[in-house]
């Protein structure tokens, strides 16, 4: 049967390029999704009152949200062929596999962040130095498990950039009072759903020597989790009202805040499946913001 799901989009592109989409995770496009979601949020916020965010920034922001996953998956993979080849959930990664050698994902990579730097391009002065300045995260991020226990808090910093560039791609700088709430509440959902991602792999971690929030948090994962959850939804109300949000924004994060006690009441940390299935449920509540900032504003 016909099917339009990413993985079976890359087991149908040509063998040779296989390794090179996989690299990217175009066969798992959650990531993608939580990487574009804060941009979503930002322009919509952005947007004039009665009107509906800038469809020709939310595309652009789209592409480019595709790219830098890519090339920071392809980074993390540069950095970490030697540990995932111990790892079983990521032992075929291309790397590890050596279906691709390291010249050759150096060389994508390259291509990836040119391509990337076409779209930054399209934006403002002030948006093309501010998205600049977030490539020293992608950069650093997958180092991090090598010397702290929260490399989960450098994720959310790295994947939540789009809260302060769609922002500033709209109005052409950065109205702190809504972006910096935006950009925290961004970084607690982050550190809920990566640590919950995390807890798929503590066994491994431990073996190989990496660190994360999993590891630390350990049983008390369910409280750190709701004290993030909480950090996220007082953020949330707080960039609303510092940009004059209305009723069906904080129905949204109502919504939101009952998807995430309900996602951690119901985790089983000790079954990576279920961590699996909470993790990619996150793009729900991605989802859910962006509506009720668009609702919000007509």
């Amino acid at each position: 049967p016909l099917s339009f799901s990413a993985a079976e989009l890359v087991r149908a592109a040509p063998g040779p390029l296989q390794p090179y989409l996989r690299l990217m995770r175009l066969h798992q496009p959650a990531g993608t999704w939580l990487l574009y979601l804060p941009c979503t949020w930002s322009i919509g916020l952005a947007a004039q009152p009665g009107c509906l965010p800038d469809a020709q920034m939310l595309s652009l922001f789209g592409v480019g949200a595709v790219l830098m996953r890519g090339a920071g998956c392809t980074i993390n993979d540069m950095w970490d062929r030697d540990f995932d080849k111990k790892v079983a959930r990521t032992a075929n990664r291309p790397l590890a596999a050596g279906d691709i050698s390291t010249f050759q994902s150096f060389v994508f990579l390259g291509g990836q962040l040119s391509l990337a730097l076409c779209v930054l391009l399209c934006l403002n002065y002030y948006s093309i130095v501010l998205g600049a300045a977030s490539l020293s995260l992608v950069i650093t991020y997958p180092l991090m498990k090598r010397i702290t226990y929260w490399p989960q808090l450098v994720l959310g910093l790295t994947f939540n950039w789009g809260a302060l560039l769609g922002w500033s791609a709209i109005k052409g700088s950065c109205e702190w009072s809504v972006c910096l709430p935006l950009y925290l509440a961004g970084v607690m959902w982050t550190l809920v759903y990566d640590t919950i991602y995390a807890h798929q792999d503590k066994r491994d971690d431990i073996i190989v020597g990496v660190k994360s929030t999993a590891l630390q948090f350990k049983e008390d994962t369910k409280q750190w989790l709701s004290g993030f959850s909480l950090a996220m939804l007082l953020s949330l109300c707080v960039a609303g009202m510092n940009c004059d949000q209305t009723f069906p924004y904080y129905s949204a994060v109502a919504a939101i805040g009952a998807h995430l006690a309900h996602q951690i009441y119901t985790l089983d940390i000790d079954k990576p499946e279920d961590c699996w299935k909470k993790f990619a449920s996150n793009r729900t509540v991605g989802v859910l913001l962006f509506i009720g900032i668009v609702l919000g504003n007509l």
